[in-house]
């Protein structure tokens, strides 16, 4: 996919590549199939004619290597750069509490608070136990993983933990589009509670089913397979563009598609609100609060949901925008072969769960300010 020729890079070693592209498929977009295995070396390119080397398998929903492969090496290599097993290991394991310390405490704040039942509760419920299983199933997973190297666990549940992990990323990602079509209602018929419970439960629902309709080529695609020498839960490609129309369909499902749908409704709830305020740009009297309510007014407590729903929202394209990016350009051959370049992929590719763990901060920010009020 690079058009560099043919070439193993003698500064590079498998610890180097290793430690920083890890197998543990829980993201998409991501490179996840590197072998810590002590008799191989590492390259950053394709052979010339453009096909993937022998062994070289990028892989997409993970996080070990999308267009960098490993292909037979130099053991003089061996154990002069492993720089950095310690650090992921560090930023995965403070992943993982905050994710599920946060999310978990979401849960029994919503669950045992004294707190009036709503829809954006029910929706804020929803995606902090959507939340909640990226870490203990996909974070979690990534930890052992990382730790074993190898594939122990039969090809059962090999299929079985990869539509796990996929199935709770798509779940957290579409539970927030189902949240911002919510809000979209609420601000455009703000007076009409008929049917909004039932359709908050139609709109988790449907986030979950599509979740898990999208996930079932996950299962299908991954098996138990010996790569070199070793066995692991696998995806293979045989040519490059196959693994370029796999991670950009990857990449539309997991942030291209739910991006472009938020960003509808959220232009409809600007839209609405600057035509709605109109009506009301002049200070009432009671009487003509009590007209406007009528009228279909928005109450200023939906707006503020509106608000921390956006603030989501932006965390989400923040977090998963540099990952997705970066996937797709080291996909299509667009980034250059360099040490910086797999700095670079080590640390986004170990920052994908962010956005699981910055929901629930931003739920406490808006508790605690509201409770302060």
């Amino acid at each position: 996919m690079f058009p560099d020729k043919y070439n193993v890079l003698k500064t590079v070693t498998i610890e180097q590549i290793v430690s920083s592209f890890t197998p543990v498929l829980s993201r998409p977009g991501s490179d996840e199939n590197v072998l810590a295995d002590e008799s191989y070396g590492c390259e950053i390119s394709p052979q010339s004619d453009g096909r993937p080397h022998e062994g070289a398998n990028p892989v997409m929903m993970g996080r070990n290597c999308t267009s960098w492969s490993c292909v037979p090496g130099n053991d003089t290599d061996i154990n002069s750069f492993y720089f950095y097993e310690t650090e992921q290991f560090a930023i995965l394991w403070a992943l993982f509490g905050l994710i599920v310390v946060g999310n978990s405490g979401v849960l029994i704040a919503l669950r045992c608070g004294h707190r009036r039942k709503s829809r954006m509760n029910f929706f804020i419920m929803q995606l902090a136990l959507a939340d909640l299983c990226v870490g203990l199933l996909s974070v979690l997973t990534d930890i052992i993983w990382r730790s074993t190297i190898v594939w122990n666990a039969g090809n059962t549940a090999c299929k079985i933990v990869k539509f796990s992990q996929a199935l709770v990323t798509y779940s957290s990602t579409y539970v927030l589009v189902a949240l911002s079509i919510d809000r979209y209602y609420a601000i455009k018929y703000p007076m009409n509670l008929s049917g909004s419970w039932r359709r908050a439960r139609v709109l988790v629902s449907m986030a979950w089913l599509l979740a898990t309709v999208l996930s079932i080529p996950i299962a299908i695609l991954y098996r138990e397979r010996v790569i070199q020498g070793r066995l692991q839960c696998w995806i293979e490609f045989a040519e490059p563009w196959q693994w370029q129309v796999y991670m950009t369909l990857v990449a539309t499902a997991i942030f291209v598609a739910p991006a472009f749908l938020i960003s509808v409704c959220y232009a409809l709830i600007v839209t609405t609100i600057w035509a709605k305020s109109k009506l009301f740009s002049i200070k009432p009297t009671n009487d003509d609060t009590r007209r406007a309510s009528s009228r279909g007014i928005i109450p200023q407590a939906k707006v503020k949901t509106v608000k921390m729903t956006f603030i989501i929202v932006l965390a989400f394209v923040l977090c998963w925008s540099p990952y997705i990016v970066f996937d797709l350009l080291q996909v299509y051959g667009y980034i250059p072969r360099t040490q910086t370049n797999i700095a670079v992929a080590s640390l986004i590719q170990s920052l994908a769960p962010l956005n699981s763990a910055a929901n629930p901060l931003i739920y406490c920010l808006f508790s605690a300010s509201k409770a302060t009020r």
